[in-house]
């Protein structure tokens, strides 16, 4: 079961509000995230701004897109190189 996905602005807000003072246990049950979550989420996003949360949730989609991107490619030559060495 998949759980709920956050919106940066979301985060952000969530660890303003610990920094400000309320507790990770009034935190998690307000929004309904794992305790787990919370703190990884501070130690991954502690100190950063919204824009630059978003920033950063933006270059992880295009670096595992581009991840992708390349073993199709690294595939397709592998399959080239076998169909040569055949001729």
């Amino acid at each position: 079961m998949k759980g709920k996905r956050f919106k940066p602005e979301q985060i952000s807000k969530i660890l303003k509000e610990f920094e400000a003072g309320k507790s990770v246990q009034e935190l998690t049950r307000e929004y309904g995230v794992s305790s787990a979550s919370f703190y990884k989420w501070r130690q991954r996003y502690g100190g950063m701004e919204s824009s630059e949360l978003k920033r950063m949730k933006e270059l992880e989609e295009e670096n595992r897109k581009l991840k992708r991107m390349y073993a199709d490619l690294a595939l397709d030559l592998e399959a080239a190189r076998e169909v040569i060495k055949k001729l």
